[in-house]
C-alpha cells in the first residue's frame, strides 16, 4: 500500500497532536487536528466532564473524513490527529481513502494522566481519561507506537517503518 496519508490516534495525553504536527513538518504534509472540528456543543460537554456518546461524534467523524478526502483532492497529503477510539470510528474516517496509515500512539493509563493533570487551556478533563480507556478498542491494523520514546523517536519510527 502506497501511503497518502496517516491517522495518528491514541487517547488524550499520548501526543496525537504533537507527533502529528511534527510528521506533518518533517514530511511537509497537511496537519489537521480533529479538536479543531468539534462543534461548540460537543466542546461544551466535554468542559462539563462529559464523555461525548457516539451520536455526538457522529456528524465531526464525518466532517473529519470530508477533510481528508478534501486534502487529497487537491493534490496535498494529510496528517490527521485525532483520538479515533473506536473500530466503527477508524471506519468512518477511512472511507473512500485509499492509503491511509493508522498510527497508535499507546500509553499507560499511569504515565498519561500526570500529562492532562498539567495541560492547562484544553477542554479534556484528565478526569475523562478512564473513560476513553474503557473506550478504546485498540486496531489490529496500525502501526503501534509506544509513547515512551519521545516525539522525536516517535517520528523517527514511523518514518523508518512507513514506505511515503
Amino acid at each position: 500500500m502506497r501511503i497518502t496519508s496517516f491517522l495518528i490516534m491514541g487517547v488524550a495525553g499520548c501526543g496525537k497532536t504533537t507527533v502529528g504536527r511534527l510528521l506533518a513538518e518533517t514530511l511537509r504534509w497537511d496537519f489537521l487536528d480533529a479538536d479543531d472540528f468539534h462543534p461548540s456543543a460537543n466542546i461544551a460537554k466535554m468542559e462539563a466532564g462529559i464523555p461525548l456518546s457516539d451520536s455526538d461524534r457522529t456528524p465531526w467523524l464525518s466532517a473529519l473524513n470530508g477533510a481528508l478526502r478534501s486534502s487529497l483532492a487537491s493534490g496535498c497529503h494529510p496528517v490527521l490527529a485525532c483520538s479515533a477510539l473506536k473500530e466503527s470510528y477508524r471506519e468512518v474516517l477511512r472511507r473512500g481513502i485509499d492509503g491511509l496509515q493508522i498510527i497508535y500512539l499507546k500509553g499507560s493509563y499511569e504515565l498519561l494522566w500526570p500529562r492532562l493533570a498539567d495541560r492547562r487551556g484544553h477542554y479534556m478533563k484528565s478526569a475523562m481519561l478512564q473513560s476513553q480507556f474503557e473506550a478504546l478498542e485498540e486496531p489490529s491494523d496500525a502501526l503501534v507506537v509506544d509513547v515512551r520514546d519521545g516525539v522525536e523517536g516517535i517520528v523517527e519510527e514511523i518514518l523508518k517503518v512507513c514506505p511515503i
